[in-house]
């Protein structure tokens, strides 16, 4: 027997250390070693409850009140998805060129481009207004927690909880604005919904542009540079906030400028809006991303960039607002790509599933927590489960302005068409009655249509259809014919009755079963899928509600563990993050903590002054007085992400230091986890931003205004 035990406890051992040979062999570590880390929940802070202790340990700071009220309200959030900073007692914004890149063709006047121009406003009534942006700089914070879980207790159903949440929220938006008529009061989640605040912001919506410089000298080295450092670009914007009588705003809290710079090592503090991050989420929801979400988008934005880098370069003018597009498209595909890889590597997930297997031993381990969070791992990881049965298809069935071609919705407007035709007239819509009838007809093929633009996005739908359905399914059989790639495209094409407007014309007056009955690919699709799409949407829906609400429990859970000591997941409200100036390692050397207008240089002439790298004639020679020695961007470890871009980087004395603009490729796991080792944002030097709009610009009516606090007359 004891020959038997001993034989039995050898292989044990053996088959032990086999499987951590093999695991260390696999991945060149155990993952069963591997812990998690102090801040790989992130060092987004709200203002709520600043780590005060942390601060004054870690730099030897403690903010005051005071510091805190004049921080906040000296940041904005910009529009709907970038931050920005008052920098004048005058109204002045400092925000990035890209938070307006998208804004500027619709303010060039007769024959400007402002986006390969620049602009400066010479006077304040230069200064050009921009339709329907604005700023909200954060007031009052309300925490209202308490009251909203209250009214949730009460449901008895998800969709009862959820539906007593909104309308608790509502309400007391509604008495926040009575006691505050002059703010503008948004619900904000914490925790995935474990904590609830509201903040009322004060609004300016009359905003006017001061001064951007040009796309080439905002974004040199374009996507290839995007996401990396050393980092070479000017990425600044600045407008002005007016008030109701049409004056500039006269506003107390306001950043002022360093003379001084940055140093390495020194501590520096980003105050922004981060959009969204998913650090709670656990193991089967960051696998489902890893599995399902993040390989499908990552390949359709493959595709659809290459569709606009061919249009970009089949043009030598460079048509700015194509590569505007161009660049929004490449910034996309890359977080989406670095995000997949961060998603894929053992180690990193060996550490997020060490967090939550800390995490759920310390709920499992208090009967209270047990009772009311012990069971929501395994209700997320089984809605796992079943979303991961039907978002392939729903992915595949949804039309979508951004990637599908033009064609699927001519064969959808030709189906509605003939869905209302069947309707006596009295019944059918406005457009679809008798007298607007041939107007409508009309409208249904574009006027603006490019025929080979949209044969290149054909083929990435056809791709969608073909990845996510596969070549078994009855819809991909009927439209492809066992055809891939562009092959399929020209069947589809070669087999439409929809690919110009006189047969489009012809067949819509034909009438509803004409229409219904014909036998074109792109009407057989929006035919086939909008019954099913709408049951998965359906499924969809029901399934969200459960997931929505264990979310939330998962949020009160980590808060009931860990309170303050763990900042919540971004939700594009206002963050202060810690960090300090410092490079790093990289690529076999080290990355310097700031560059030069002399790397700027360098990249232009190492890469013939090419696009993306291409820069304006006066850099070949400079003025004078324009010191290329001075720092143009620096890197420091705050954590950030998107929403975060326009955010202002501050010394302890709440000095403008720079401005923030961009991750290093090493900060792209950021949605998941904050690491420290090489992560960093990437900012623009305040030294040069003031230097450049000076001596190189020639904008000293601004650099006065940013150096002195107000307008100087």
């Amino acid at each position: 027997m004891k020959k038997y035990l001993i034989i039995s406890i050898t292989i044990y051992i053996l088959i032990s250390i086999y499987n951590v040979s093999f695991a260390q062999q696999f991945y060149g570590f155990n993952p069963d070693t591997v812990k998690a880390q102090k801040f790989d929940m992130g060092k987004m802070w709200t203002f709520e409850n600043p780590p005060l202790d942390y601060f004054e340990q870690e730099y030897n700071f403690r903010p005051t009140g005071e510091w805190l009220e004049k921080v906040r309200k000296s940041a904005l959030r910009f529009g709907k998805g970038c931050s920005a900073s008052f920098v004048s007692a005058d109204g002045l914004i400092m925000t990035n060129h890209h938070c307006v890149r998208g804004i500027l063709p619709g303010l060039n006047e007769e024959g400007e481009d402002l986006l390969n121009t620049g602009f400066f406003a010479e006077t304040l009534e230069d200064e050009r207004k921009v339709p329907e942006l604005f700023v909200d700089q954060l007031i009052v914070i309300k925490d209202v927690t308490d009251e909203v879980l209250a009214a949730m207790e009460t449901g008895e159903t998800d969709s009862a909880k959820i539906t007593l949440r909104d309308k608790r929220l509502d309400e007391l938006i509604n008495e926040a604005s009575e006691e505050y008529p002059e703010l503008n009061f948004k619900k904000i989640s914490f925790y995935h919904g474990g904590r609830f605040s509201l903040y009322g912001y004060k609004r300016y919506d009359d905003i006017r542009l001061v001064f951007v410089p040009e796309l080439w000298v905002a974004k040199l080295g374009g996507d290839y540079d995007n996401f990396t450092y050393p980092r070479y670009g000017l990425d600044c914007a600045f407008l002005r906030a007016y008030d109701e009588d049409g004056n500039p705003v006269r506003n107390d809290y306001y950043f002022k400028w360093s003379s001084k710079g940055v140093t390495e090592d020194q501590p520096v503090f980003v105050v922004g809006n981060p959009g969204r991050t998913s650090r709670l989420n656990t193991t089967a929801q960051i696998e489902f991303a890893r599995d399902v979400r993040y390989p499908m988008l990552t390949k359709m934005l493959k595709d659809i960039y290459a569709v606009y880098y061919d249009k970009v370069t089949a043009d030598s003018t460079l048509d700015t607002k194509l590569v505007a597009r161009l660049y929004s498209i490449g910034n996309a595909l890359k977080v989406y790509k670095g995000t997949y890889k961060a998603l894929l590597d053992p180690y990193l997930m060996a550490r997020k599933k060490d967090f939550e297997n800390k995490f759920k031993r310390a709920v499992q381990s208090d009967s209270e927590l047990n009772e009311k969070y012990g069971r929501i791992w395994d209700e997320i990881a089984a809605s796992r489960d079943e979303a991961v049965k039907y978002t392939p298809e729903i992915f595949a069935y949804t039309l979508n302005s951004f990637y599908s071609p033009k064609y699927f919705f001519i064969a959808r407007d030709l189906v509605t068409l003939a869905d209302e035709l069947k309707k006596p007239d009295d019944e059918r819509d406005e457009e679809y009655k008798e007298e607007n009838l041939d107007e409508t007809i009309e409208s249904i093929f574009p006027a603006d249509f490019d025929g080979e633009f949209q044969k290149k996005l054909l083929l990435v739908q056809t791709n969608i259809l073909l990845d996510n359905l596969g070549d078994d399914n009855e819809i991909v059989k009927k439209m492809f014919g066992g055809r891939h790639g562009m092959e399929a495209v020209e069947y589809l094409l070669a087999n439409s009755k929809i690919t110009s407007k006189d047969d489009v014309m012809n067949l819509a007056k034909q009438g509803a079963d004409a229409i219904l009955n014909s036998d074109d690919p792109f009407i057989y699709f929006i035919l086939n899928t909008r019954d099913e799409l709408k049951e998965l949407r359906e499924k969809s829906a029901a399934l969200q509600k459960k997931y929505e609400l264990n979310n939330q429990l998962l949020g009160e859970a980590l808060y009931a563990v860990y309170g303050d000591s763990i900042p919540p997941d971004a939700t594009f409200s206002l963050r202060l993050a810690d960090g300090v100036v410092k490079g790093y390692d990289y690529n076999g050397t080290r990355a310097p903590y700031k560059t030069t207008f002399y790397g700027l240089l360098d990249r232009y002439y190492s890469f013939d002054k090419k696009f993306p790298f291409n820069l304006p004639g006066y850099w070949k020679n400079p003025p004078a007085e324009f010191d290329l020695s001075t720092p143009l961007d620096f890197v420091c470890t705050n954590d950030i992400v998107g929403g975060n871009s326009g955010s202002p980087v501050i010394n302890s004395d709440a000095e403008i230091v720079g401005l923030a603009f961009d991750g290093n490729i090493e900060s792209l796991p950021n949605n998941y986890i904050y690491t420290t080792e090489a992560n960093r944002t990437v900012a623009v030097s305040a030294l040069g931003m003031i230097k450049a709009i000076n001596d190189l610009y020639k904008a000293e009516r601004l650099s006065e205004e940013i150096l002195n606090g107000h307008i100087v007359e």
